[in-house]
C-alpha cells in the first residue's frame, strides 16, 4: 500500500513574496509541513512540487523529494489543486511509481498535527471515501447571513431571522490544509470534492489558511496560543 505526500510550493506568490519558504519562528514554514508528514510515519515519499530552484534547494535539505519540476501551466496563478496532483501522479507513472493514496498538504499549514493526517487516512479507509477533507464549522449560522444590494443590507435567508441558532444546520468551510486521495477514484473523477468526500473537523484554533499578510499574522497568534497549550506535534 503505497502512500505519496504532495506539498504543493510554487515560487510566484504575490500577496506574500516568497511565502512558501518565508521564516516563521526561524523556520522556512515549509519545514512545519514536511516535519508534520514525515513524523505521521503514512508515507513511502514525501515530495514538494515547485517551480522554485531555491524552494527546491530547502525542501531537499529538509529531507523532502523534489523529482521533477512543474511544468508552467501548473505554475501559473490559475493551476487548480488537481492539475497540479494530476501532474505529479503522471510524472511518477513516466517513472515506473503508482501510489494507492495521496495526501495533498500546504505548505503553510504549520498547525497541523500528525494525529490529524492518521486520522484523515483513517476514515478514507474505513469508510470507502474518495477523498477526505479537514473543514471548521462556521462560527455564526449561514442562514443568517447578509448580501448587499446597492448600498443595502438584505437577508440571504429571511426565513430564518427568528430561528434560534441551535436550531439551525451547522455548515463547513475547507480548512486549506490538506486533502487525502484514494488515486484510483480520483484519476477517474479529477475533482478533490465528489459525492464520495468524507471529512473530519478541524477548531478554529487548528488550521489557519494563508492569503494576506494578515492571515500570517493570525497564524502566529494561533501557533502561541498551541504552543501556551502544550498541544504537541503528535
Amino acid at each position: 500500500m503505497a502512500n505519496l505526500a504532495i506539498i504543493p510550493a510554487r515560487g510566484g506568490s504575490k500577496r506574500i513574496p516568497k511565502k512558501n519558504i518565508k521564516l516563521f519562528h526561524n523556520k522556512p514554514i515549509i519545514e512545519y509541513t514536511i516535519t508534520t508528514l514525515k513524523n505521521s510515519n503514512l508515507f513511502d515519499e514525501v515530495m514538494v512540487s515547485t517551480d522554485d530552484l531555491e524552494i527546491k534547494n530547502i525542501a531537499e535539505t529538509l529531507g523532502a523529494k523534489v523529482p521533477f519540476l512543474r511544468n508552467e501551466e501548473s505554475a501559473n496563478d490559475f493551476a487548480t489543486l488537481s492539475q497540479v496532483i494530476l501532474e505529479v501522479l503522471s510524472m511518477y507513472k513516466q517513472q515506473g511509481k503508482q501510489f494507492e493514496h495521496v495526501c495533498c498538504m500546504l505548505p503553510t499549514a504549520a498547525l497541523i498535527l500528525p494525529s490529524k493526517i492518521k486520522e484523515g487516512f483513517d476514515l478514507l479507509k474505513n469508510k470507502n471515501l474518495n477523498t477526505v477533507v479537514p473543514v471548521i464549522a462556521f462560527s455564526y449560522p449561514i442562514q443568517r447571513a447578509f448580501k448587499a444590494e446597492k448600498g443595502i443590507l438584505k437577508l440571504r435567508e429571511p426565513k430564518h431571522i427568528n430561528t434560534r441558532s441551535q436550531d439551525l444546520e451547522t455548515h463547513y468551510h475547507d480548512s486549506g490544509q490538506f486533502y487525502w486521495l484514494n488515486v484510483e477514484d480520483f484519476l477517474n473523477e479529477k475533482t478533490i470534492f465528489s459525492n464520495k468526500t468524507g471529512f473530519i473537523e478541524l477548531k478554529e484554533h487548528e488550521a489557519q489558511d494563508v492569503d494576506t499578510l494578515e492571515d500570517w499574522q493570525m497564524l502566529n497568534i494561533k501557533y502561541n496560543y498551541k504552543n501556551l497549550h502544550n498541544e504537541k506535534n503528535v
